[in-house]
């Protein structure tokens, strides 16, 4: 093979070269191959700075290890690392490294020479292979052969932050890669493509805080990102690799919105918003936690503000029907049908009845809506949302105090903190009521926050007895209960929530008598009572024209907020101010900007057609590669991003811009992986510690050489009788035990990670991390390398036991990747190992087919073995191998020899061996003579296949 390891041959013949100087000839050689094989390049290149970092003493070498370190971007962790070995390394001849024992990478028996497992050497080898072959690269809908089924998996593509990869994310991305490979090998067209979420909240604070401007560090993180995903081996097509913000991609964001709203789903509104001053944004629900910012922890206050919004409820019903067409667990479709919901029912107005001292308008009303209008003979009150706009109005003086400083308390948390189920109810009367337009009933007013300003009309009906919210709030402040509705079955307790037949729901003038009838009757005649009594315009926004995309964002160096609630755009008066290209008359553009999900609402489209500047994407295309076969990643995305997509993906169907009305047919959400394992015993007020693990007092972390096992409890090894708790917890900075890829890669390789991230559990389940343990799949994958290279591999046909383990091995490693059960496929191939290592001859068919159900898990080591093995190409799109059930058949059996009832030997004999034949085979072996010898046999004992004893005497 001609490529640029043969160059990296010189640095390992020539022993008398100084690291140093290999320098320039990687810098050459990266030259000659493409920026796109750089970390491939930088792996070695990292290489030789340790061996480097041998040969220089004191300060200088201190210095100029952490310089040209950092030069490759590593993290502080291993640039740490180096310092320590550079300072602690003694070299026994200065000025020259040792010379390596590593062989030349790009012959056949490359690595193949060293009994230790070259992980750096192999993996950087055949990074740069694919990067400079394009091996992964998915052809163009013209020049695909479309006659095989594609499969395309496609991981939640991430944002960019600063921080990097942790070893949370290439679970799900390996998981995608090992189908991606497996796909390719079954003979299938894949599209296995990478981008970036690049807007965000991140980027803009940390440009606020430093001063860089958020391009430059989107920019830097994003090949950050990069670097460590390609040092991971992840088979992705990097010619399709895309950022939400490049123009080339949101024009058609923008474009998208466009549709959005000449259809009349986007459009505005004043609703109450989380107001972030210090990070000068609104934050969704999602990003609050305890009343303060997930980042940076910040105050957020409860405001209202214009906001275009999405009429996803004309979606509901699609939404919710199509639901059963896609392969998604039960969980993530309960939770998308408990968020979209389907309702039908009236809206509802209430006269107010002002208290005492209320300023509120005679003719003022409380409007609800309510998709149970057959309940209105229920209503024992009403609630109004912190936020709504009559609250001010509506509170009577002798109230106020207590009005004002719940809503103060109550803008301090987020929707999901207000609407939390499991969250004791709140509220503060008003001081004045509501008449019921049924029966005139005036019902008192309350404010709570478990109603939501940003929902419906911020403002509820009560029905305590067939809601069991309002049942609770009804419970904690004593208001009456009336029941409404008859259960169906008896003894029912309340609140009675099923179907049943209407009961005191007869107004007095008799206009209304709906006792007795079925609920979906009473809430007809209802709504039609309330229709025929009749108690049931702003500045036009103009869309920019297409040909105009894409609206490029302004260059500036002025990103900080202003303090007002509003985007840092709308101080770029040239830009804001236009002209209307219709009218030609003066114009002003919107500032307000899309969510940062936005471009994930459809990125997965654009992956199939990346390049296109005439259309979204093509439509052969389109046709041809969707819907997206498996889509990966986390359940926290579960209602925001994938309800929204699947919207945006509905119009788009409803626009004919796609042809299948799902864009993703199977869904997988990766567990969560935790932190190591904290160990901690609880201090008592009297300075001692807890014999039990119990106690109130702040946990005190221990070393885990402090741990010791005693019985089914773990102790402290210097207080046995202090009982420690092992903790569990999710990877944090501030917890100081977040877990960076970069450090296991070098310590272990890629493949390590990969294989070990799948053997931990299944795929689905939360983990906990441990790097002790990553050991045991390292040895494992050395062993493999062993297994291969340290004796000759053999081209004699295998045995029958040889070619049974393997077939075994084949038929489960293969129902457990295509089932994406990975951890029990990577327990198969070890058992395969274990077995392998018995054999007297190592046959090459056996080892070759063996090879390609590894290259799936771990990647590098399988092709280094490939071309170990005598092939010459890439097995990347090797056929996958297939076992044969002839072969599985076992022909022969372990049969047990007892004498007397005690096991003497073992013998393996046909499944079908005669009484005769056993004993006559036992009584040869030369281990039974000194048990036989001298003595009658009395009695034999035979269970075919199962057991032989023989009772001599």
């Amino acid at each position: 093979m001609v490529f640029a390891m043969q160059g990296l041959s010189c640095l390992h013949e020539n022993s008398s070269t100084t690291a140093l100087s290999h320098f320039a000839v990687l810098n050459t050689l990266q030259h000659n191959c493409g920026m796109q094989c750089r970390p491939a390049m930088d792996a070695y290149r990292r290489q030789l700075l340790y061996r480097h970092a041998q040969s220089i003493s004191g300060c200088a070498r201190r210095k100029r290890v952490v310089q040209a370190l950092d030069k490759l971007q590593c993290t502080r962790h291993t640039r740490t690392l180096c310092h320590a070995q550079a300072i602690a390394a003694e070299p026994t001849v200065t000025g020259q490294p040792q010379q390596e024992a590593t062989p030349i990478p790009g012959s056949k028996q490359s690595l193949a020479q060293s009994s230790a497992y070259p992980f750096e050497q192999l993996e950087a080898k055949w990074q740069s292979y694919w990067c400079k072959h394009k091996t992964f690269k998915t052809p163009g809908i013209q020049e695909l052969d479309k006659t095989k089924p594609k499969f395309y998996a496609l991981d939640m593509f991430p944002y960019p932050s600063g921080s990097g990869l942790h070893v949370g994310h290439p679970e799900g991305y390996t998981a995608t890669d090992i189908m991606a490979r497996y796909k390719r090998m079954t003979g299938h067209n894949v599209l296995h493509p990478m981008g970036w979420d690049a807007f965000g909240l991140p980027a803009e604070t940390y440009a606020i805080q430093t001063g860089t401007h958020p391009a430059d560090t989107t920019s830097k993180n994003i090949d950050r990102f990069r670097q460590q995903l390609q040092a991971l081996g992840f088979s992705y097509d990097w010619d399709r690799e895309l950022a939400t913000t490049d123009p080339d991609f949101y024009k058609w964001t923008q474009w998208i919105f466009i549709q959005l709203f000449n259809k009349g789903l986007a459009y505005q509104a004043e609703v109450p918003v989380n107001w972030c001053p210090a990070l000068g944004t609104v934050l969704a629900n999602e990003e609050i936690i305890d009343g303060k910012s997930e980042r940076g922890d910040h105050p957020v206050e409860r405001m209202p503000m214009k906001q275009w919004m999405l009429r996803i409820t004309k979606y509901a019903d699609r939404l919710l029907e199509d639901l059963d067409e896609v392969d998604w667990s039960d969980s993530i479709k309960d939770m998308q049908r408990n968020w979209i919901g389907r309702s039908q029912g009236a809206q509802v107005s209430f006269r107010i009845q002002a208290g005492e001292g209320a300023t509120v308008a005679s003719d003022a009303e409380l409007e609800v809506y309510t998709t149970r209008p057959d309940t209105l003979f229920g209503v024992t009150y009403m609630v109004v949302a912190p936020e709504h706009p009559l609250l001010a109005q509506i509170t009577t003086p002798g109230q106020q105090a207590e009005v004002d400083a719940y809503v103060q308390k109550a803008g301090g948390m987020s929707d999901l903190e207000r609407t939390e189920l499991q969250k004791s109810k709140t509220g503060i009367f008003t001081g004045s009521y509501a008449l019921n337009p049924v029966n005139q009933e005036a019902v008192p007013v309350w404010v709570a926050d478990y109603v939501l300003g940003s929902y419906g009309s911020g403002a509820i009906m009560a029905v305590p007895a067939h809601d069991s919210r309002d049942y609770e709030f009804a419970q904690e402040f004593g208001l009456p209960v009336r029941q409404v509705v008859q259960s169906l079955s008896p003894d029912q307790d309340l609140p009675y929530t099923g179907e049943g037949v209407a009961m005191n729901s007869c107004s007095e003038s008799g206009e209304i008598h709906l006792d007795g009838l079925p609920q979906q009757e009473a809430q007809q005649q209802m709504l039609a009572w309330l229709q025929q009594t009749g108690r049931g315009r702003q500045q036009e926004a103009k869309a920019v024209q297409e040909d105009e995309l894409p609206l490029t964002l302004p260059s500036t160096q002025d990103f900080k907020p202003s303090g007002r609630p509003e985007s840092p755009l709308a101080k770029i008066t040239d830009w804001v101010q236009t002209t209307d290209p219709a009218t030609g008359g003066p114009a002003r553009r919107e500032t307000c900007t899309m969510p940062q999900w936005a471009g994930s609402c459809w990125y997965y489209l654009r992956f199939i057609d990346p390049s296109n500047s005439q259309r979204m994407l093509d439509a052969e295309a389109e046709k041809y590669w969707m819907p997206v076969d498996l889509y990966v990643g986390g359940a926290e995305h579960a209602v925001l991003h994938l309800l929204y997509a699947r919207f945006w993906h509905k119009v788009l169907y409803d626009l004919g811009m796609v042809s299948h009305k799902e864009p993703f047919q199977r869904l997988v959400s990766q567990g969560m992986i935790l932190g190591e394992l904290e160990y901690v015993v609880m201090p008592q007020p009297d300075g001692s510690y807890s014999q039990d693990g119990q106690g109130q007092g702040t946990p005190v972390r221990l070393d885990p050489a402090e741990v010791e096992r005693k019985g089914d409890r773990l102790v402290w090894s210097k207080h046995p009788e202090v009982q420690i708790t092992a903790q569990k917890h999710k990877m944090s900075k501030s917890r100081g035990n977040v877990v960076n890829p970069d450090d296991v890669v070098y310590r272990y390789g890629a493949d390590s990670l990969r294989l070990y991230e799948m053997f931990l559990g299944p795929l689905q389940d939360t983990k906990v991390w441990s790097t002790n343990n990553i050991e045991g799949v390292h040895r494992f994958l050395a062993r493999v390398y062993r297994l291969i290279t340290e004796q000759p591999v053999t081209d004699s046909a295998p045995s029958q036991p040889q070619l049974r383990l393997l077939h075994a091995t084949i038929k489960k490693v293969t129902e457990e990747t295509s089932s994406m059960r990975f951890n029990t496929g990577i327990a198969a191939m070890m058992e395969f190992v274990n077995g392998a290592y018995k054999w007297e001859q190592r046959p090459r068919q056996a080892l070759e087919q063996f090879v390609l159900l590894l290259a799936p898990y771990a990647p590098h080591l399988a092709e280094e073995m490939w071309q170990v093995l005598g092939h010459d190409r890439t097995l990347a799109y090797e056929p996958w191998p297939e076992h044969d059930e002839v072969l599985l058949v076992e022909d022969t059996v372990q049969l047990p020899i007892q004498v007397n009832g005690k096991l003497r030997a073992t013998l393996e004999l046909p499944k079908d061996v005669s009484k005769d034949d056993a004993v006559a085979a036992a009584q040869a072996l030369p281990t039974m003579v000194k048990y036989l010898e001298g003595k009658d046999v009395k009695k034999i004992i035979f269970v075919p296949s199962k057991i032989l004893n023989l009772v001599v005497k």
